[in-house]
């Protein structure tokens, strides 16, 4: 059963974060692909820019949505499969959280059913991490929030987020004793280097100062 298990880890966080919400809402609003449109990114940021508030909201909860099933579905699997519950503070297993949430973002950012090209993973990672520990989460998010609000770059409040994100769940690990830190650090790690790749040319226009600030469209 444990291998089935571990199949369900890399495979179904994939193929359900595969399915991109902002791609979907503006199809169904413009009949375009927003691939094609604003930043050319399949995200929460670019909708907003180019399809408004409401359409947004309904990326926002569907991304959201999206991996916090994936984190849900491999625990359940695991829990009902194989006795194992992988969000026990003791568990030896909890690097499987942190393995399905990297297979979440890799279906975001290359999802198969549109030719590899998705969004950059934020707000999936996000929902990530909210499912398996809300407290770093928070953390993270709050440093997120102050970095746009004084700077008003979403991209740089992600990228710093994201640089954070593997050595928060480091020290949330050594605190809480966790059997697997490691190994959760590792998976973390490779989300973030996953999330500051996808940003690779906001980054670029950091440095240029060409990069747009948040609310602007032009």
């Amino acid at each position: 059963m444990l291998i089935i298990c571990f199949i369900i880890t890399a495979l179904v966080p994939y193929l359900i974060c595969g399915i991109n919400s902002a791609i979907i809402v503006t199809k169904i609003k413009t009949g375009k692909d927003i691939r094609t449109m604003g930043s050319g990114n399949a995200g929460l940021t670019n909708t907003l820019r180019t399809q408004g508030k409401a359409a947004a909201l309904f990326v926002l909860i569907g991304d959201v949505a999206k991996g916090v099933l994936s984190v849900i579905f491999v625990w359940l699997s695991f829990k009902l499969l194989a006795g194992i519950d992988a969000r026990a503070v003791e568990s030896e297993y909890e690097w499987v959280l942190y393995a399905s949430g990297t297979s979440a973002i890799l279906g975001h950012v290359f999802p198969l059913y549109y030719g590899f090209k998705g969004g950059k993973g934020v707000l999936v990672t996000v929902a990530v991490l909210l499912a398996i520990d809300w407290l770093p989460a928070v953390i993270l998010l709050a440093i997120f929030g102050a970095v746009v609000a004084l700077s008003k770059y979403v991209s740089l409040g992600s990228c710093i987020a994201a640089f954070l994100y593997p050595f928060t769940v480091l020290i949330f690990g050594i605190i809480e004793k966790s059997p697997c830190f490691d190994l959760n650090f590792l998976f973390s790690a490779l989300i973030a280097l996953m999330i500051i790749f996808m940003h690779r040319e906001n980054i670029k226009r950091l440095k240029n100062h060409t990069e747009k600030k948040l609310g602007q469209k032009k």
